[in-house]
C-alpha cells in the first residue's frame, strides 16, 4: 500500500473511533431515558400465540413480509416462491404448504401427493380473497401438529396458495368501494386477467407482454399436475363452474356443459354447502337483490359469458378442475368485515381441499420392465375428457361416486380396459394398469374384484383378455382448412406417422395446386400382395366442403388410433387406404363459408363441372377434359382400386350407379352389380341416423324422400359424365357418391357434429372392401402372378382384372357363384365358390399355352435416421463437422413441394396455418403494416414462443425487402415448415429450436411483391414500395426525427424488430446474383470486426453447393468473380442507409445478405432446386448462432450489470442485456474481451474461439471503481467521513442540551423525589450543572456531570 493511502486509512480509523464514542454517548443517554420511562410504565406483551389478525388489510410489502415470515418460521412444511412478476414488477407470491415426506401416512401409496391451488385477488379491487388466503396460510402452518384435520390434509396433500395474482391492481383499489375502483380491477396495462387466457371458442387479442401475470400462470399450470383449483373473486356469493363461455357466446342463460359437469357441480356444492350465505342461494347483493342460485352454485356461461377465463383454461390445458368462488357482495369491504368473511369461508375452504382425494388413482406400468409409463391417457367411458399420467406413470382422476369403465392408452402399448370400477365417497379407488408392448399384439380387459379394505379399493390389471369396447382418440382439428392449411396438415401427419403414411400428389389443378392424396397403410408406398386398395375423394365441387373436412378428420383419427384401437389397426394393417381431401382446390378457394346451396366455387377454374367431365357410356362429353379429371383417370389406371366413395354435399343420401341412362330420363338405371351397390350404399347410410331416415332436407326439399337413405343415381336425376360410373366401367373400382348434408359450406362450429354423425359410416364403408372373393391368378409353370387376367362371375356382366402381381378382388354378396378366370395365352378355369360375409380367398392356377412376360416386384426402399447426439455441446460439434449438416438433412427429409409462389393472401394463410398446426412452438406477430395496409408478418419459432429467455441466442431471417425478389420469401416459408414438422421428431432440429429464439420475417415489402411478376429476372417492377422508395436505402438512423421520416415498412422493422429484440445474428435473403455480402454497404475506410463479419458470410457461402465457387455467372456480368462467393457490401453494390448497416450500428447484431440467384423472380418450377441449394446454408446459420462467446457481467456479489459494454479487440462495443447477459459471435481464433461499466473497474479477458465448438461461457466480474471525482477513493472517503463526524458530534451535543432544557416536563433522566421542595432544588441544580458542563469541558460526558452535581 502507498504511504498516502496508509495515512489516509489511519485518519479514517481515528475519525471512526470518534464517531463511535459520540454514538455510544448518545445511546447511553437515550438508554438512561428509556430505562427511566420503562420503570414508570407497564407494557403489554402480546406474545407469539397463534391468533390471526383479521383487523386490517395487508398491502404488497406487508403481505410479502408476512409470507416470508411464515416460510422462515415454519420452514419444515412451508416454502415461499414466486411464479413470476406483475407489470409493475411485483412478485406473484405462492406459499406451498405440505408436511415433510417423513410425516406421510405409512398407508399412503408411494406416489406423489395430489396438488391443489387456491388463487386470489385476480381482480385487484376484489380483496376479500387476498386476505382469506393469507389467513388460511397462517391457519395451516400454525395448525400443523396441533389440529388433527390440518395434519391429515398436509400429510397427504400439497397445498399452494397464491393470495394475489394482481398485486398492481390491489395497490390502486380503495377500501370501502363495494362496486369496485375504477382501473383497479385490471392489471397495470388495463387488461382484465380473467379475459386474457386462451379460449376454446374465441381467439383472444391479447399481447403476452401486456399480461405477464397470465403468462406466468399459464406456465405454472402447464408445468404442474394440479388436480383441484379455486379462483377466489368478489361481487356476489356463489360457486361458479365450467364452462365459462359457449360457442355462440350467448350473453347469459346458456348452460355450457363441460364433459366433467358432474364433478364440477360436486366440487361447487362442496364449497357452497358449508358457507352460511352461499348455501342459501340468495346473496341479496345490493346491485342484484333478486338474483338466486339454486344450491349456491351456477354454470359459468349460464350466469354470464366469460371468454378467456382462467377456470376453463385450467381444465382444457392443465387437466385441473377449477371452480370460481365469489366470496362477498362487496368487492372491497371495510376491514371490520374481514373477520366475519374469514369465519364464513374457513370450513368451505377446508372441505374443498379435502376433495382432492376423490376419484381413482394408481399407476400405469410396463408389463416387462415394471417401470412407469408417462403420458399415458386415462379414458373414462362416457366422459369426453382424458388426463395423462405423470413422469412415474402415476395418475389421479377426479370422479364422483359411481360405476365406470376406464381405459388406459399409451403410445407403443396395447390399451387396457377395466370394467365396472366402483368409486365411492372418500379416498380414491386405487387402480393400477400393466400394459403389454405392441409386439405382443394382444389387447386385454379385466373385470375386477374389489379389495376388502375399507380404506381404498385396488385393481391390478396384469392379465388381460380381449377388449369388448375400445375407447378411441377423437380428432381435435375441427376447422375449415384452406389449401395451404390443408397442405401443411397433410405434411404434418405424413411426418408424424411415417410408418403408416405417405403424402403424394396425383397431379395439379388448373391453377397449379397439387391434388394431394394421403396414403395410410402399414407399408406405405407399396402395393402389398393380396391387400385391397381403397380410396375416398372429397371436395369435387369446390363449395361442397364437408367431405374435405371429414377426410382430414379421418386421417387424424386413423393415425392417432393406429396401434391402440383394434378396429383402426386392423383396417390399416389389411387395407391400403388412399384419401384425397380435395379434387377441386381451386374452386374451394373461391367458395365462402355459410353458403348453403350456392354455386360459387362449384366448378373448377375453367368453369367446368368436374362431375360432368368424365367419359360417359351413353353420351359424348364434348367439354375438354380438365387437368383434375385427367389426373384422377390416370391415378385409377395406375392403382388397382377395389372400392371408393366420392363425397359431396347439398342433401343427405348415398347414390349408386348408374348415374344416367340412354334416354336421359330420371328413371332407375341398373348396373350389373346393382345388388352389391345397394349393400355398399346401405353400409354407409344405416350408420348415419338422419340419412337412414330418408327425409334429409325438409326445409329445402320438403317432398324429397330416399328410402333407407340410398338411391339409384339416375332415378334421382341424370348425371352424364359422372365419376362414379367411369370408375365402375373402366376400372375394377366400385364407387358410390355420398351427399353428406343439406348445407354445402356449413360454419366451422358445426364440423364436430358432422364428424360424430359420419364417423361410423366412414369406417363401416371401408370395411366393405373385404367382402366377396379375392386371391391370385398364378402361372402354373413358374408360379408367378399373371397380370391382367379376367375374372368373370356367371350371370353378372361385369368382369374385373388382376393386378400386375396376379392378385385380384371381386366384391360380391354372400351366395354361391361360378367364377371363371382367363388370360391371354392361358387355358381358362372355372370354379364354384361359396361367398360368406368375409372375403373368401380363391386362387386360380392357369396353364400357359403361349409365352408370357413376367413382371417383377416393386423395389422397396427404406431409410434410417441418424442420432445427432444427446448433449447440446456435442450436437453443435457434430453439426460443425465436415458432413454434420449433410447427415442431418439426410436424416430429416421432408417433402415440402415448392412448386408455386405465395402472394400476400397465400403468405398470410400459410403463416396462420403454421401457427394453427404448431401452436406450442410458434407465435405469429404483425410488426406493423405497409403503405397499402398489408401486415408485415413475423413468425417466432421457439419451444417457449412469446416468452423472453435472456440467456438464449436470438436469430432473425428476413426476406422480401425488395418485392421483385420473392425467392427468399419462399425459402423462409419452407424453412419454417421444415423446422415445425421436425420439432419433436428429429433430435437435432428439436434441440436447436429449444435452444434458440428464431424469428422469420418473410416479406418486408408486401406491396411491391403484389405487383412483381414471375419470370422477370431483371425487372425493377415491385423493387420499391408504393411510394417508390427502395427500402434498403431508408434505414437512416434511430433518432425520433429520422424514424418519423422513414417509410412505414422501414419504421416498423426498426422499432418492432431491430431495436427491441436483442438479436445475435441476422440473415437477409435477396436476389439478383449468387453471393453473400457483409457490412458495410456504405463506403468506409475500415470495418470494425470485419474478420467476424466476413467469417459469418463465408459460413453461409461454404455450405452452398455453388456460391462458394465465386462465379455467379449472371447474364449481365458473366465474367464476375467473387472469391469464395463473399464480398463486403460496399465493394459490390455500395449504397447508404441499408438495413444491414443499421442492424450492426444500432441493433448491435451482425447481419449478412444472401443473394440466392441471378434471376430475381425465377419460374416457380425452379424453387425446389433453389431450396435444395440453400437448405444446408440456412441450417448452418442456426448452428453458428450458438458459437462465439456468451456470458454475463456481474458485480462482486453476483448481481448482474445491465447495459455494460463488452468491447471486442478494442473495437466493437456490444451492450449487455437488462439481466447482464451477452452473446457475441466471433471469428475463430484469439480475441481480447473487455467489460466496461460505469462506476466499475475495467476487466479484460483473453479467449480463443473454435470453429467447431459451442460458445465459450464467460462470467466477467467487475469491481467498484477505486476513484471518485477523479481522486483516490480513500482520500475522498476520509474527508467525507471527517465532515460527517463533525456534523454528528455537533448534532448529538445540541440534542442533549435540548433534552436537558425540557426535562422539567419529563422524568426520564432522574428518579422522582418524594417532596416538591426537593424536586424544585433538583431542577435548579441540574440547570446549573448543564451550563457549567457546556462551558468547562467540550468533551465531558454530560450524563456523568449531571449525576455528580445532583448527588454531591
Amino acid at each position: 500500500m502507498s504511504v498516502p493511502g496508509a495515512v489516509a486509512l489511519r485518519v479514517m480509523a481515528m475519525v471512526k473511533a470518534s464517531m463511535l464514542a459520540v454514538c455510544a454517548m448518545a445511546v447511553a443517554v437515550c438508554w438512561a431515558a428509556g430505562a427511566g420511562a420503562g420503570a414508570g410504565e407497564s407494557g403489554t406483551d402480546t406474545g407469539t400465540g397463534t391468533d390471526i389478525d383479521t383487523s386490517r388489510y395487508y398491502n404488497y410489502e406487508e403481505m410479502t413480509e408476512l409470507l416470508q415470515g411464515l416460510a422462515e418460521a415454519h420452514a419444515a412444511h412451508a416454502r415461499l416462491f414466486s411464479i413470476g412478476r406483475s407489470v409493475e414488477n411485483r412478485s406473484l407470491w405462492v406459499i406451498e404448504i405440505s408436511a415433510p415426506s417423513s410425516a406421510s401416512s405409512p398407508a399412503s401409496p408411494p406416489r406423489r401427493r395430489p396438488q391443489l391451488k387456491l388463487v386470489g385477488n385476480m381482480h385487484g379491487d376484489e380483496t376479500v380473497s387476498r386476505q382469506v388466503l393469507l389467513y388460511l396460510a397462517q391457519y395451516l402452518v400454525q395448525g400443523y401438529g396441533h389440529d388433527p384435520r390440518v395434519g391429515r390434509l398436509l400429510n397427504t396433500t400439497r397445498v399452494y396458495l397464491l393470495p394475489s395474482l394482481n398485486p398492481d391492481g390491489f395497490e390502486r383499489a380503495v377500501e370501502g368501494e363495494c362496486s369496485g375502483t375504477a382501473g383497479a380491477r385490471w392489471n397495470a396495462r388495463k387488461k382484465d386477467l380473467n379475459r386474457s387466457f386462451p379460449d376454446q371458442y374465441r381467439a383472444q387479442a391479447v399481447e403476452e407482454a401486456d399480461v405477464p401475470e397470465v403468462v406466468a400462470m399459464e406456465r405454472w399450470i402447464k408445468e404442474n399436475k394440479f388436480l383441484i383449483s379455486a379462483n377466489l373473486h368478489g361481487g356476489s356469493v356463489v360457486a361458479s363452474y365450467p364452462y365459462d363461455d359457449s360457442r355462440n357466446h350467448e350473453t347469459k342463460g346458456y348452460y355450457s356443459k363441460a364433459p366433467d359437469d358432474e364433478v364440477f357441480k360436486y366440487l361447487a356444492k362442496t364449497y357452497a354447502s358449508k358457507h352460511p350465505i352461499m348455501k342459501t342461494g340468495k346473496p341479496q347483493c345490493a346491485d342484484s337483490p333478486d338474483e338466486t342460485f339454486p344450491d349456491g352454485i351456477t354454470n359459468g356461461a349460464k350466469w354470464y359469458d366469460v371468454p378467456g377465463g382462467m377456470q376453463d383454461y385450467n381444465y382444457l390445458h392443465g387437466d385441473c378442475f377449477e371452480i370460481t368462488l365469489e366470496l362477498s357482495c362487496c368487492k372491497y369491504p371495510p376491514a371490520s368485515a374481514l373477520n366475519e368473511e374469514w369465519k364464513n369461508n374457513l370450513e368451505s375452504l377446508l372441505s374443498l381441499m379435502e376433495q382432492v382425494h376423490i376419484g381413482v388413482a394408481g399407476f400405469v406400468t410396463d408389463a416387462v420392465l415394471g417401470s412407469g409409463i408417462s403420458d399415458a391417457s386415462i379414458v373414462v367411458a362416457g366422459i369426453d375428457h382424458n388426463i395423462t399420467t405423470g413422469s412415474f406413470g402415476d395418475f389421479h382422476r377426479l370422479l364422483v361416486p359411481g360405476i365406470y369403465n376406464i381405459t388406459t392408452v399409451a403410445q407403443g402399448y396395447m390399451p387396457s380396459t377395466v370394467l365396472d370400477v366402483e368409486v365411492l365417497e372418500g379416498p380414491a379407488t386405487q387402480l393400477n394398469f400393466t400394459l403389454q408392448s405392441l409386439d405382443n399384439h394382444t389387447i386385454e380387459t379385466v373385470t375386477p374384484t374389489m379389495a376388502s379394505s375399507t380404506e381404498f379399493k385396488m385393481h391390478n390389471v396384469s392379465e388381460m383378455e380381449d377388449v369388448q369396447q375400445s375407447n378411441t382418440i377423437e380428432p381435435e382439428n375441427f376447422r375449415h382448412h384452406n389449401y395451404i392449411d390443408m397442405e401443411i396438415l397433410l405434411r404434418k401427419y405424413a411426418t408424424e406417422y411415417p410408418a403408416i403414411t405417405r403424402s403424394y400428389s396425383i397431379g395439379k389443378s388448373v391453377e397449379e395446386r397439387n391434388l394431394y392424396v394421403m396414403e395410410i397403410s402399414d407399408n406405405p408406398g407399396v402395393h402389398e400382395l393380396g391387400e385391397p386398395e381403397f380410396k375416398y375423394i372429397g371436395n369435387m365441387h369446390g363449395n361442397e366442403v364437408v367431405g374435405r373436412e371429414l377426410l382430414l378428420n379421418l386421417i387424424e383419427y386413423l393415425c392417432s388410433n393406429y396401434g391402440t384401437d383394434p378396429e383402426v389397426t386392423s383396417l390399416v394393417n389389411n387395407t391400403r387406404i388412399h384419401i384425397m381431401p380435395s379434387m377441386n382446390p381451386d374452386g374451394y378457394e373461391r367458395s365462402t363459408e355459410g353458403d348453403m346451396d350456392g354455386v360459387v366455387g362449384r366448378n373448377n377454374s375453367n368453369n367446368y363441372d368436374l362431375n360432368r367431365n368424365f367419359p360417359d357410356q351413353f353420351f359424348q362429353i364434348i367439354d375438354p377434359r380438365q387437368p383434375e379429371t385427367l389426373a384422377v383417370m390416370d391415378w385409377l389406371n395406375r392403382i388397382p382400386f377395389v372400392l371408393s366413395a366420392n363425397l359431396h354435399g347439398g342433401t343427405l343420401v348415398v347414390n349408386y350407379p348408374y348415374d344416367d341412362d340412354p334416354d336421359g330420363a330420371d328413371m332407375y338405371s341398373r348396373s350389373p352389380d346393382d345388388a352389391v351397390f345397394c349393400q355398399l350404399a346401405l353400409s354407409f347410410a344405416k350408420e348415419n341416423g338422419p340419412m337412414f331416415e330418408g327425409h334429409p332436407c325438409k326445409n329445402i326439399y320438403p317432398d324429397e324422400y330416399f328410402p333407407r337413405g340410398i338411391t339409384n343415381g339416375a332415378k334421382w336425376y341424370n348425371v352424364p359424365g359422372g365419376m362414379q360410373d367411369w370408375n365402375y366401367l373402366h376400372t375394377n373400382c366400385f364407387e358410390v357418391t355420398i351427399e353428406l348434408g343439406c348445407f354445402k359450406f356449413p360454419y366451422a362450429s358445426d364440423l364436430p357434429k358432422y364428424w360424430k354423425q359420419n364417423k361410423r359410416s366412414l369406417l363401416q364403408f371401408m370395411k366393405q372392401v373385404h367382402r366377396g372373393v379375392k386371391g391370385f391368378i398364378i402361372d402354373a409353370t413358374n408360379g408367378k402372378g399373371i397380370y391382367n387376367a379376367t375374372i368373370t362371375v356367371a350371370e353378372v356382366n361385369h368382369p374385373v382384372r388382376s393386378a400386375k402381381d396376379g392378385d385380384y378382388w371381386r366384391l360380391l354378396l354372400p351366395g354361391v357363384y361360378k367364377i371363371t378366370t382367363s388370360a391371354r395365352g392361358y387355358t381358362p378355369k372355372t370354379r364354384s365358390v361359396t361367398v360368406v360375409e368375409e372375403a373368401v380367398e380363391v386362387n386360380f392356377t392357369l396353364t400357359r399355352v403361349a409365352n408370357n412376360h413376367d413382371s417383377g416386384l416393386d423395389q422397396v426402399l427404406t431409410e434410417s435416421s441418424a442420432d445427432p447426439g444427446q448433449e447440446f455441446e456435442k450436437l453443435i460439434k457434430s453439426l460443425s463437422s465436415e458432413n454434420g449438416l449433410q447427415d442431418l438433412i439426410l436424416s430429416a427429409r421432408v417433402d415440402l413441394n415448392l412448386y408455386r409462389y405465395h402472394d400476400y393472401k397465400d403468405l398470410s394463410e400459410a403463416l396462420r396455418g403454421l401457427h394453427s398446426n404448431y401452436p406450442s412452438i410458434t407465435k405469429l406477430i404483425s410488426l406493423g403494416q405497409s403503405v397499402e395496409v398489408r401486415h408485415i408478418w413475423a413468425l417466432e419459432i421457439s419451444d417457449r414462443p412469446g416468452i423472453k429467455e435472456v440467456a438464449e441466442p436470438k436469430m432473425k431471417f428476413i426476406a422480401g425487402v425488395h418485392g421483385n425478389a420473392p425467392v427468399g420469401t419462399e425459402l423462409l416459408l419452407a424453412f419454417a415448415e421444415f423446422l415445425c414438422i421436425l420439432f419433436g421428431k428429429n433430435q437435432a432440429i428439436t434441440k436447436l429450436i429449444e435452444e434458440t429464439k428464431i424469428m422469420i420475417v418473410p416479406s418486408v415489402n408486401p406491396d411491391g411483391r403484389e405487383i412483381a411478376q414471375e419470370g422477370q429476372c431483371t425487372s425493377k417492377v415491385g423493387q420499391t414500395n408504393v411510394h417508390g422508395k427502395d427500402l434498403d436505402t431508408d434505414f437512416t438512423g434511430n433518432s425520433s426525427e429520422q424514424l418519423a421520416k422513414m417509410q412505414p415498412e422501414t419504421r416498423n422493422i426498426v422499432k418492432n424488430l431491430i431495436l427491441n429484440q436483442g438479436f445475435t445474428l441476422s440473415v437477409v435473403l435477396d436476389g439478383g446474383s449468387l453471393l453473400t455480402t457483409y457490412p458495410y454497404d456504405k463506403p468506409v475506410q475500415t470495418v470494425e470486426n470485419e474478420e467476424t463479419l466476413k467469417y459469418l458470410a463465408n459460413v453461409y457461402s461454404n455450405n452452398h453447393p455453388k456460391m462458394h465457387l465465386g462465379h455467379p455467372g449472371c447474364p449481365n456480368n458473366t465474367d464476375e468473380n467473387i472469391p469464395g462467393g463473399v464480398v463486403r457490401g460496399a465493394q459490390w453494390h455500395g449504397h447508404m442507409h441499408s438495413m444491414k448497416d443499421f442492424s450492426v450500428t444500432y441493433g448491435h447484431c451482425p447481419e449478412i445478405t444472401v443473394y440466392t440467384g441471378c434471376c430475381k423472380f425465377p419460374l416457380a418450377k425452379e424453387l425446389g432446386a433453389i431450396w435444395h441449394d440453400n437448405q444446408r446454408s440456412l441450417l448452418s446459420m442456426l448452428v453458428e448462432v450458438h458459437k462465439g462467446l456468451r456470458g454475463k457481467v456481474t458485480d462482486h456479489d453476483g448481481n448482474p450489470i445491465p447495459r455494460a459494454n463488452i468491447i471486442l479487440n478494442e473495437g466493437v462495443r456490444v451492450p449487455t442485456s437488462e439481466a447482464g447477459y451477452f452473446h457475441i459471435l466471433l471469428a475463430p481464433g484469439p480475441h481480447d474481451v473487455d467489460a466496461l461499466a460505469e462506476g466499475y473497474q475495467h476487466q479484460r479477458k483473453k479467449v480463443f474461439v473454435s470453429p467447431y465448438e459451442a460458445a465459450i461461457t464467460l462470467v466477467m466480474v467487475v469491481e467498484l471503481d477505486n476513484k471518485l471525482f477523479g481522486l483516490p477513493r480513500e482520500l475522498v472517503v476520509t474527508a467525507t467521513g471527517a465532515a460527517l463526524s463533525a456534523v454528528i458530534v455537533t448534532a448529538c451535543i445540541v440534542w442533549c442540551v435540548c433534552s436537558f432544557k425540557s426535562s422539567h416536563q419529563k422524568d426520564g433522566f432522574h428518579r422522582l423525589r418524594q417532596h416538591r421542595d426537593d424536586y424544585e432544588d433538583e431542577i435548579r441544580m441540574m440547570s446549573m450543572g448543564s451550563k457549567k458542563s457546556l462551558l468547562s469541558n467540550e468533551f465531558q460526558d454530560e450524563t456523568e456531570s449531571d449525576e455528580d452535581t445532583l448527588h454531591q
